[in-house]
């Protein structure tokens, strides 16, 4: 069975494609955050297994972005940074199983939360915000590397 062809689809498919890493990672980011907000939505429906399988399918596509984000960082390069998002990124999965387990929303709202701080401070940093200041070690300007 093909996937429906629509213009939306492909300018999605084409921009994933050919991102940079640092935009993919963004879109990554951004993609979580909608999947989540589509499980919470799950939450108001009126049909129980609506609800569930709304909740259920949109926590596992969040998940499967998660899983993604941390296995492309490269801990190596990455160093404290990566480690420490590496726990974050862990921590979430495991808040977003519970969630899904006992259909709670308190997972993915906190999830959500996290991710939308790291949404804005990635976007930040490509739009050259996270740049260190003049007189300032280099050290101060932290990246985080990403398998391509």
């Amino acid at each position: 069975m093909s996937a429906v062809r629509t213009p939306w689809n492909s300018y999605r498919q084409v921009a994933m494609q050919t991102a940079a890493p640092g935009q993919l990672v963004l879109m990554l980011f951004e993609g979580a955050i909608r999947f989540l907000d589509r499980a919470e939505a799950g939450f108001g429906m009126d049909d129980p297994a609506e609800a569930n399988q709304t909740i259920h399918n949109n926590i596992h596509r969040a998940q499967a972005i998660l899983h993604e984000l941390n296995m492309a960082l490269d801990i190596q390069s990455g160093g404290h940074l990566a480690e420490t998002l590496r726990a974050l990124y862990e921590y979430m999965d495991r808040r977003l199983l519970e969630s899904n387990l006992r259909k709670q929303p308190e997972g993915i709202s906190e999830t959500r939360r996290h991710l939308s701080k790291l949404c804005e401070a990635w976007s930040g940093m490509l739009q050259g915000r996270g740049r260190s200041e003049p007189g300032e070690p280099a050290s101060a300007s932290v990246s985080v590397s990403v398998a391509a």
